[in-house]
């Protein structure tokens, strides 16, 4: 499996060399690994921790925040209260997610301008005051990333820099942070870490802890090919949303967690993607008469909502 890894995103003659590797990437694989990310490794081991705190708290204080009873899906998901791949019997992972925040708490947080369908406040666990700061901090500078990698996308594409700009100023954002069992006793395949899936968002940005083996990609002879942590690096995945964009040019890969470890496992994804009232309509360079325009439009709100709707259906 190919992936492409960046160079450093801030210097400024740099951008066309590793926008035509992300371009490539986009194209064969839809996977790749970012280096020199410019999130502080203590940003990261702050949420690691908080999120091993939150997820040791007694079952039935973290089903207070059961993300089924809010109507935007923010809370807690516990162990198989969710089925990603529909032929599969649970996802054998828990989960808190949340959406856009500022640290500092205001009084306009629960709703912006643009969020429409998922618009609503977060909710946060009362026994754990160090929780939402440290979650929020990686969550901004997670989102400061994914606000540089758009107009790397942008030249992937053969398009302006700025041609994404009007659409993510209030980029959808969703972050989760992830916990999976080690996974013992008879192999199963049809009750894994979290089944295989697409992203529903543009693109995801994803931190796995070291050493714990689980995310693997399907490739294109339909082999699942291990996506291994490496030190250092943040993994980004393409989701629906730029495959819709783009007709299919950009690939949204199919990929899952399986975590036979034997140790436990956890994870902290972003969900990057555009303002949910921004209408999914092909880019005009990439339909044709040999390429006719795959997919009904849509906005991004109407499609991540009924994606999370089905996800927590059973």
């Amino acid at each position: 499996m190919h992936i492409a890894e960046t160079s450093r995103m801030s210097t400024a003659h740099t951008q066309r060399p590793v926008a035509n590797a992300i371009r490539s990437a986009c194209i064969n694989v839809g996977f790749l690994y970012v280096t020199n990310h410019g999130i502080p490794e203590e940003t990261i081991q702050r949420a690691l921790s908080a999120s091993k705190e939150f997820f040791s708290l007694p079952l039935n204080k973290k089903m207070e925040l059961d993300i089924r009873k809010t109507p935007n899906f923010k809370g807690y998901n516990s162990i198989l209260s969710s089925n990603t791949d529909p032929l599969n019997r649970g996802d054998l992972n828990e989960g808190f997610e949340f959406g856009w925040e500022e640290i500092q708490a205001r009084d306009d947080d629960e709703k912006r301008a643009n969020d429409g369908v998922m618009a609503g406040a977060n909710v946060w666990p009362s026994d754990l005051p160090n929780f939402r700061e440290s979650v929020l901090s990686y969550y901004h500078a997670a989102v400061n990333l994914g606000r540089k990698m758009f107009p790397l996308f942008a030249l992937a594409l053969d398009l302006p820099e700025d041609f994404f700009d009007d659409k993510t100023e209030d980029a959808a954002a969703n972050m989760r942070v992830l916990h999976y069992p080690p996974q013992t006793g008879p192999v199963d395949d049809r009750m894994i870490g979290i089944g295989a899936h697409s992203d529903y968002q543009c693109f995801t940005i994803l931190w796995q802890e070291p050493g714990v083996q689980a995310l693997q990609v399907l490739n294109k002879q339909k082999e699942w090919i291990d996506a291994p942590p490496i030190p250092g690096t943040l993994v980004i995945n393409l989701g629906d949303q730029f495959a819709r964009w783009t007709n299919d040019v950009f690939k949204s890969t199919l990929h899952r967690a399986i975590n036979r470890s034997g140790v436990h496992r956890y994870s902290i994804p972003l969900f990057f993607g555009t303002d949910y009232d921004v209408k999914l309509e092909p880019i005009p360079s990439c339909v044709s008469p040999e390429r006719p325009s795959k997919y009904e439009v849509v906005t991004a709100g109407e499609y991540v909502k009924e994606r999370l709707k089905a996800t927590y259906a059973h």
